[in-house]
């Protein structure tokens, strides 16, 4: 069986060295296709070897990449995300205004991340095959709860999705490709529109 997700709850530190726009996209490219040097990470996410080794090294000070062992490697260094996930919440940096600030800054990158990636998906669709073209869902649902339940609803999620991600990377199908799931639960603040229970 493989290995069971590992999960960084991100320190004061921490988060105040990912809340940079390469630093960010740099872990993500290696929790997508995993182990990479600084000239491949460089070619893929077209910034420059210097710029992403110093970045790199950033984050390997913040303990969110590792250097991998390579024998045959050369002079090449090798890099891995040190973890699966990155989780967060803002309670955990009461007092550190700064960890504050990166904490909202990547909750924004976040929104702004699930906009693009939505937009790609509506312009590809022509071209996607028949049998994906209605995997692109969207839905969302107006439920009364209080934080309690709220807590526990995300929780209930979160033990589904793990079940069904242990699943696609033990016995993947022929036809598998990244899916990027968003769980959001939003408290209403009165100034929203009526939501739909379910938008595709």
């Amino acid at each position: 069986m493989a290995d069971e997700l590992t999960q960084v709850h991100l320190t004061g530190a921490q988060i105040r060295a990912l809340a940079h726009p390469l630093r960010l996209r740099l872990l993500g490219q290696l929790r997508l296709d995993g182990p990479a040097t600084a000239t491949g990470l460089a070619a893929a996410l077209g910034t420059n070897t210097g710029a992403t080794s110093y970045h790199l090294r950033q984050l390997a000070e913040a303990g969110l990449v590792t250097e991998e062992e390579r024998p045959a490697s050369g002079r090449q260094r090798w890099w891995r995300a040190a973890h699966d996930v990155s989780s967060w919440r803002r309670s955990y940096y009461e007092g550190d205004p700064d960890a504050t600030a990166a904490a909202e800054w990547m909750e924004a990158q976040q929104v702004s991340r699930f906009a693009e990636l939505a937009r790609n998906w509506r312009r590809a669709l022509p071209d996607e095959p028949p049998r994906w073209r209605d995997t692109g869902e969207i839905s969302d649902y107006l439920l009364h709860l209080d934080a309690d339940q709220t807590h526990a609803l995300m929780r209930e999620l979160d033990e589904v999705i793990e079940r069904h991600r242990r699943a696609g990377r033990d016995t993947p199908a022929p036809d598998a490709r990244p899916i990027a799931l968003y769980l959001a639960a939003l408290p209403r603040t009165g100034a929203e529109s009526e939501p739909q229970e379910r938008a595709p």
